[in-house]
């Protein structure tokens, strides 16, 4: 069957083309309320405003006795002072009493502070009698107390939209009685592989033996979409047939995102761009000047938004880094989807196609005159390995053929944790 309309665009986009068409594409999750434990690693969808000052009441900050502090300053050693002890106030009780002059209350972290204290005398300066005790030192006065409402104020906003939920901001919703906080739902991503030569690791027989490929890419990318925030949906291995590739594709309405792997060349076995089109979709794009990962598709199938990946395991990678990820991000609400860019010195000198723009795959390490970055070692898009090595990816810009050493470069850190609204390559 000939190329339909939907076939024309043989794009010459940038990386960063490629990710900013993506990131405007792709629509955003439905909203839910999840139970906190649930929640770890969603999105909020809404602010969260306290309905409590927190802490509720002034509380002791430790173990000792509350008084007033007109009461205890100038205790000493030589000149202590003695207080009369009215009641205990354990945490979780509150004060039946209020202190006047001369009294004081045995009192435990995070008990309510009885009317009247303004201080807590750590127990290490006191001597306690029958109903009394002695203080021996002023050094407490006023201090060693929480005051209501110094973490969080009533009415104030905990927790704005867009937040991810890490575990300090799960701990916020539950301290503000916030059990099913109203965040987006996390998008299921499909996994669709290709290829006659490719099975699964549980044939083993057929790997070992040299006849088949382990379909390494499908758990990579199951794992790397879990990183992301998206639940991974394996839909299979599509075999180089036109019905095969058909057949698989059909399953994506059962995603909220389509990403395959292999299949979007030029080659008489790579039918995923017919099927696509047979089954009225439509390919915004699917060649890109960069290497490794030139052979990147975006478009939808049956309204479904589809990215389609290169088959080779490291193209595969760093284009997930660069497209996918992002795009999971963007459908789970985080406001900022891509990972930032830091300038590292080359640590030696690199040789390139200059027609391209390259992702190398990078150790970046902390010397003396700042963060280095030397590559894992050969570049080749097969080399799975090198990933291993790699934290980070370093950008070298289309149109050079050469670095020097000491050279500063644009680096994209696997595992940093800060995020733009744009990218940075």
């Amino acid at each position: 069957m000939g190329r339909g309309p939907d076939h024309r665009p043989v794009s010459t986009l940038t990386a960063r083309e490629a990710a900013l068409h993506i990131f405007a594409a792709v629509p955003r999750q439905p909203t839910l309320r999840l139970p906190l434990d649930d929640a770890l690693g969603t999105v909020l969808a809404e602010p969260v405003i306290s309905p409590l000052d927190l802490p509720a009441w002034t509380n002791s900050a430790m173990d000792g006795y509350a008084a007033r502090a007109e009461d205890v300053r100038g205790a000493t050693e030589e000149r202590p002072i003695r207080l009369r002890v009215i009641e205990h106030i354990p945490a979780g009780q509150f004060p039946a009493h209020t202190l006047r002059s001369g009294e004081c209350a045995r009192i435990f972290t995070g008990a309510p502070l009885p009317q009247g204290a303004d201080s807590v005398i750590r127990q290490e300066d006191t001597d306690l009698g029958r109903d009394s005790v002695v203080i021996s030192s002023d050094r407490d006065v006023g201090i060693n107390i929480r005051l209501a409402g110094e973490d969080i104020r009533k009415g104030s906003t905990v927790l704005d939209a867009g937040t991810e939920l890490g575990a300090a901001e799960l701990g916020v919703l539950a301290s503000v009685a916030v059990a099913h906080p109203l965040v987006f739902r996390r998008p299921l991503v499909g996994i669709l592989g290709g290829g006659d030569e490719i099975v699964d690791v549980d044939q083993p027989e057929a790997i070992l033996s040299g006849r088949k490929i382990a379909s390494s890419n499908s758990h990579t990318l199951h794992a790397l979409i879990r990183l992301a925030g998206g639940e991974p949906l394996n839909l299979g291995i599509a075999r180089d047939t036109p019905a095969s590739v058909r057949a698989h594709l059909a399953r994506a309405p059962e995603c909220d995102l389509l990403v395959t792997t292999a299949g979007i060349s030029v080659g008489e076995h790579d039918h995923l761009r017919d099927a696509v089109a047979e089954l009225g979709g439509s390919i915004d794009f699917w060649k890109l000047r960069m290497r490794p990962g030139a052979p990147v598709g975006f478009g939808q199938v049956l309204g479904i938004p589809w990215i389609g990946l290169p088959g080779n395991p490291v193209s595969a990678m760093v284009t997930f880094e660069l497209f996918v990820r992002p795009a999971i991000r963007a459908m789970a609400g985080h406001p900022l989807p891509f990972r930032r860019t830091t300038p590292v010195r080359a640590g030696e000198a690199i040789s390139l196609r200059p027609t391209l723009q390259h992702f190398l795959r990078a150790v970046v390490r902390e010397t003396p005159s700042g963060p280095e970055a030397r590559l894992t070692g050969p570049q080749g898009s097969g080399i799975l390995t090198s990933m291993v090595r790699a934290n980070a990816l370093l950008i070298v810009a289309e149109g050079r053929h050469e670095t020097a050493v000491g050279e500063f470069l644009p680096a994209l850190v696997l595992q940093d944790p800060v995020h733009l609204a744009e990218p940075g390559f």
